[in-house]
């Protein structure tokens, strides 16, 4: 076994959260840190050009191309599970769409955890901390960060009526999705610069390369984490096939994200005592909850036909559009080259009786049956809607010890009557903004999931029928209360049970946040390298 030496810190996975980490922990260079990457460091050119993440979706160079198992809730389908593969993780081929949540969301997790600071009020200034947005710095935002948050650099006719008949259904405009509530309709904003992705290794791992202290190796598949009696002092690892080791002096911290990190504690012998024994792996740890209370938003991609209004389909089909397009990116670095996979947001209540937004969509001057497939032939938008808050929980599993076998993963979607009944409510909101008289002169016609759908139960039908993931696992190795035996972390993201092993990535959440995830992500991971440092001057 090549053996790496010693580290204070080992972080396993150049995810979002891993590139933060090593970013933080490095600048002190008293510090040595190890960041272990599976992927490679991926230049690829589709992963800096926006619309990029066409080719590097269900791509095996830039994506682990996991797949679910059959979902019932989906009418017996498995879906692709896109996680990003390479430094940067998720944010080199993810929308782009910067998005904090809502203030609920984290005084839940305060309440859930009994620690104020993940409160909304205690989460803001390391949101700002890290951000460089586009408008300035205001109270809800910061300039000195390294996360780009930029405006859009293009326009289409058919978003802005979309947007005029989601007025018109009584859903307001909004200036901002980020100051604690998110109602309303406008562009997304968006993790970009000049027209050019902006992911976690161009922000977070860049500026730290050149630090002697940080030794980053790209193809090293994290396998399992060693022990001396219950210490973690250490990591076991492939670098390109090659069995390693490398000792951690004062921590190993799994970033591997919701899919990885509990995979890695499954391998290390922490997780449900049953299942590992079956599995032929000597417990370390029961800790039942590892790998489960996985939720992720179920988008329903509803699709109308329309005429007279141009969209992406259209432009695609010809090459003097496609050379326009080229043109514009190359010249100017504007037009559709610079498109995040949804361009106009909107977040409404299912219900008056909601208090805050439990619906996002996410629109689209396009369409196509899933990722992969060429556009239609036809003009059309996309209106996709997902359950922000879903009940539902699934699992994820290692198939066996080997940590090349793809994990088994079951979100268990629509599994929860609440889910189900909000999935057709989504649908019927959608018909409604359709119906609106600022899309009329288009004679927008349903072609999914179709209009023979009508009843709630047809509509639930209609929706495992549609529905596919919109990439925003969380919360299986959660954080929680010391009373909570299904908390696999505490509010300080320490593995309970074992001393000198950390969790930081999406896979912490008790619940998961309103809206997309990787922003959050990028947000927690800040603030547990504060708590990483403190704790190591406390000791």
């Amino acid at each position: 076994m090549r053996d790496f030496g010693s580290f204070d810190y080992i972080i396993a996975g150049g995810g979002a959260a891993g590139c933060v980490l090593a970013n933080r922990l490095s600048a002190n260079p008293a510090l040595r840190v190890l960041l272990l990457e599976a992927g490679n460091d991926e230049r690829w050119i589709w992963t800096k050009i926006p619309v990029g993440y066409l080719f590097c979706i269900n791509n095996p160079r830039t994506d682990w191309c996991y797949k679910t198992q059959v979902e019932p809730g989906l009418n017996g389908r498995s879906i692709i599970y896109a996680r990003g593969k390479g430094l940067g993780g998720s944010t080199l081929i993810n929308a782009m769409i910067y998005m904090r949540g809502q203030a609920r969301d984290y005084d839940e997790w305060a309440a859930l955890t009994g620690d104020s600071r993940w409160s909304w009020q205690a989460v803001l200034p390391s949101f700002k901390a890290v951000e460089n947005y586009w408008r300035g710095e205001s109270e809800f935002h910061g300039v000195d960060g390294e996360w780009q948050v930029a405006q859009q650099r293009l326009s289409w006719d058919i978003l802005d009526r979309f947007a005029e008949a989601a007025n018109q259904a009584g859903i307001p405009n909004t200036v901002d999705f980020n100051t604690g509530n998110n109602e309303g309709v406008s562009q997304f904003e968006v993790n970009q610069k000049f027209g050019m992705r902006w992911s976690a290794a161009r922000g977070f791992l860049k500026p730290a390369r050149g630090r002697k202290n940080l030794l980053i190796l790209t193809g090293a598949l994290s396998d399992k984490v060693v022990f001396t009696d219950k210490r973690a002092t250490g990591l076991q690892f492939y670098l390109h096939g090659e069995l390693c080791q490398a000792q951690s002096r004062i921590e190993t911290i799994l970033s591997a994200g919701s899919i990885g990190s509990p995979a890695i504690l499954q391998r290390s012998g922490i997780g449900d005592a049953a299942f590992l024994q079956e599995k032929g792996i000597p417990v370390l740890l029961n800790s039942p909850g590892v790998g489960n209370n996985l939720q992720d938003h179920l988008q329903l991609r509803s699709i109308y036909k329309v005429q007279g209004i141009q969209t992406l389909n259209q432009t695609v089909k010809t090459w003097q559009g496609k050379a326009k397009m080229g043109l514009e990116y190359a010249l100017m670095r504007k037009g559709p080259l610079t498109m995040a996979p949804s361009q106009l947001g909107l977040f409404a209540r299912s219900d008056d009786c909601v208090a805050t937004p439990d619906l996002e969509y996410h629109v689209q001057p396009l369409s196509l049956d899933k990722f992969g497939d060429p556009l239609h032939d036809f003009p059309a938008f996309t209106a996709s809607v997902c359950d922000l808050r879903p009940a539902s929980r699934g699992w994820i599993k290692i198939a066996d010890a080997d940590p090349n076998s793809a994990p088994l993963i079951a979100p268990c979607y629509l599994t929860a009557e609440v889910d189900r009944i909000k999935a057709a409510q989504a649908i019927q909101l959608t018909r409604k903004i359709a119906s609106q008289a600022a899309l009329q002169p288009y004679q927008p016609e349903e072609y999914l999931p179709g209009s023979a759908y009508q009843s709630t139960e047809e509509l639930v039908i209609a929706a495992g029928k549609i529905g596919t993931t919109i990439f925003h696992p969380v919360g299986t190795c959660k954080m929680g209360r010391a009373d909570d035996l299904s908390a696999v972390t505490d509010s300080r993201l320490q593995v309970r049970g074992v001393q000198g092993l950390r969790v930081v990535d999406a896979s912490i959440m008790p619940t998961i946040t309103s809206g997309n995830t990787s922003s959050p992500t990028i947000m927690l991971a800040t603030k547990a390298a504060e708590m990483i440092l403190q704790d190591r001057l406390g000791a």
